[in-house]
């Protein structure tokens, strides 16, 4: 019905049931419109009219759907040697713009990567005279519409637009009278067929507890007649769930979801394409348009969101005449939801029968053995399984993480380029802690056989660590302790062995030495010849210094180490001196290093 509408040039809404050859209703015209040498050898074209651009373009909402369009589109024009070329994301850039440099015929993508070349000048769409949109309402549904008019407002004005789907809703009616001119809807079926469903297709709906699913779906499996199963879940993490516990009851079977790389759902594919996996657990992301031989069961494994959805699901049996059968387990909390299902497309079940993988009418309806428990006997396990296929290596972009993740799991890793073996061969870079633009310590050695050159001329030795002051007063205050300061350092350091003894407590004066005794008498003394000194040198000192304000006794002698005048510092000792007998055997060992800081001050600062 389709071909003599499409083949004169006009526009057309295609709407017929899964599985009754819509790809080829508007593949056969497209490769029939574009011009290829074999035209011009036979005479039906001038030589031109060849253009390397693409001259039709197909876009469909998922990769799956994709590669298997291009297959199709590859056989059927094999013969013109027609140039296909699947245009979608997950793989590399570079092999797909080299093929648009070398000449294409007929363009099959998806939307996202069909927008990411065209807008890097990659692809030209100047020259296209077909548009295809294979299951338009699911582009509508995965919110593809913006991209999709993006599309076609790139396109010359003068094209044939073909929309294809099963379903068709009021919002691709209203693309339609938006971009085509004077569309032929077509709708096709078969005079006996009258329900929404493939007549073929027979129909089983049980309520069943979420507990007992796997243990039913492991059951099923082992029917009577089963060849290659489907088991559809809602989302991605159930899926991936099932897989491995099917896995592990002996079952050969494979994933297909949105969190697999694509090259991992390309070989779970061809796994099951080519019988490796008879048993291949997906979401709805193979429900549109995946056409494998030999699909006899289909499970739905949670209840679909709606009766597209439900009619793409079980689509996937019973397709081109053969038979099949769709077993759908509904949930307690999805009883709602598969009523509005069932009123929609009048299924005829309204109250799914209670369901548990025990239960006797559940082996007799689907032809389950009796006795059949929910793992796979060894005697049975015949499959090579989805490690016996190999992971293609697509060149993907990005990563999510994991082994399992965008590369696949078995993808061969990156060859290593000749720059990074010369990268990998340099010492690594030592990282070093500086203070103000200088090494804090001197460098760590480097290691055996590696040279390294000195940051700076003063970082071949040790740096004393900066002290830290506390001042009250500005620059002119530390000016002047500076050189006190430094020099009470050294007298502390060398006054320190002589006080030691002299700072005991007082009940153990009778054991004192000779020589603590002459120590303390000439630190007295020191005191009465360093006022003469200090007094002369106290204008210059008093002019240059601020004064900071008293602090306790109790930590006096510390801090006047550091940044107290010179003055002070005699006062404070020559009251040490004069103070009574019980707090000399605490106030010597001070005494003794505050004179000692005052002498050495006032012979560094005095110009005499």
């Amino acid at each position: 019905m389709t071909l003599p509408v499409a083949l004169s040039g006009s526009d057309v809404i295609g709407q017929a049931k899964t599985g009754t050859g819509k790809t080829l209703g508007f593949g056969l015209p497209l490769l029939e419109r574009v011009t290829v040498p074999a035209d011009v050898e036979a005479g039906r074209a001038t030589p031109e009219q060849l253009t390397d651009a693409p001259q039709a373009l197909v876009v469909v909402p998922t990769r799956e759907l994709c590669t298997q369009v291009t297959n199709d589109l590859l056989t059927a024009g094999k013969v013109r040697n027609v140039r296909v070329l699947a245009i979608y994301g997950g793989r590399a850039y570079e092999p797909q713009v080299e093929a648009l440099k070398k000449g294409v015929d007929v363009i099959v993508g998806t939307p996202g990567r069909l927008l990411d070349l065209a807008g890097q000048k990659k692809l030209n769409l100047g020259h296209i005279r077909a548009l295809v949109l294979d299951e338009a309402d699911e582009m509508l549904d995965l919110g593809f519409l913006p991209d999709v008019e993006k599309i076609m407002n790139m396109l010359p004005a003068r094209r044939q637009t073909m929309l294809f789907s099963a379903t068709m809703p009021g919002a691709v009616i209203g693309l339609a009278r938006r971009y085509m001119s004077q569309p032929t809807h077509i709708r096709a079926s078969e005079p006996d067929d009258v329900g929404a469903t493939v007549a073929n297709t027979k129909q089983f709906v049980y309520r069943a507890h979420n507990m007992d699913k796997p243990e039913m779906v492991s059951r099923i499996l082992q029917a009577d007649g089963r060849g290659l199963a489907m088991v559809f879940c809602r989302t991605k993490r159930t899926a991936a769930d099932l897989a491995d516990q099917l896995q592990q009851r002996g079952f050969a079977s494979g994933a297909v979801h949105g969190d697999l790389g694509q090259g991992a759902r390309e070989q779970a594919l061809r796994a099951f394409r080519n019988g490796k996996v008879d048993v291949l657990v997906c979401t709805d992301v193979a429900a549109r348009g995946i056409d494998v031989e030999g699909v006899t069961h289909v499970i739905n494994y949670q209840s679909p969101e709606d009766e597209k959805t439900y009619l793409h699901r079980i689509g996937r049996t019973g397709r081109a005449g053969a038979k099949g059968i769709a077993i759908t387990l509904v949930d307690w909390d999805d009883i709602p939801r598969w009523q509005l299902i069932n009123k929609a497309l009048d299924l005829g079940f309204p109250a799914p029968p209670e369901t548990y993988s025990t239960s006797p009418h559940f082996f007799e309806e689907l032809s389950i053995p009796a006795g059949t428990k929910g793992v796979l006997p060894r005697s049975e396990r015949t499959r090579a399984g989805l490690a016996a296929e190999v992971v293609e290596d697509l060149g993907e972009t990005g990563g999510r993480g994991g082994p399992r993740g965008r590369g696949g799991r078995s993808a061969a890793p990156a060859p290593t380029t000749e720059r990074e073996h010369d990268r990998s061969d340099r010492t690594p870079r030592r990282r070093r802690r500086t203070r103000n633009g200088e090494p804090s310590a001197a460098p760590t050695a480097a290691p055996e056989g590696t040279t390294e050159a000195p940051a700076s001329e003063g970082a071949t030795e040790p740096r004393t660590p900066r002290r830290r002051r506390r001042t009250r007063a500005g620059s002119g205050s530390e000016q002047v302790a500076a050189p006190v300061a430094e020099a009470a350092v050294t007298a502390v350091a060398t006054a320190e062995g002589v006080t030691d003894e002299a700072a005991k407590p007082r009940r153990r004066r009778a054991r004192r030495t000779a020589e603590s005794i002459e120590a303390i008498e000439n630190a007295e003394a020191a005191v009465t010849a360093a006022e003469a000194v200090v007094e002369n040198v106290a204008a210059e000192v008093v002019a240059d210094a601020v004064e900071a304000p008293a602090k306790p006794a109790r930590r006096r002698t510390r801090k006047a180490a550091e940044a107290a005048p010179a003055t002070e510092t005699v006062v404070e000792t020559a009251e040490v001196t004069e103070a009574p007998a019980k707090p000399v055997r605490r106030r010597t060992r001070k005494a003794a290093e505050a004179v000692v800081d005052t002498v050495e001050a006032a012979a560094t600062s005095s110009p005499r």
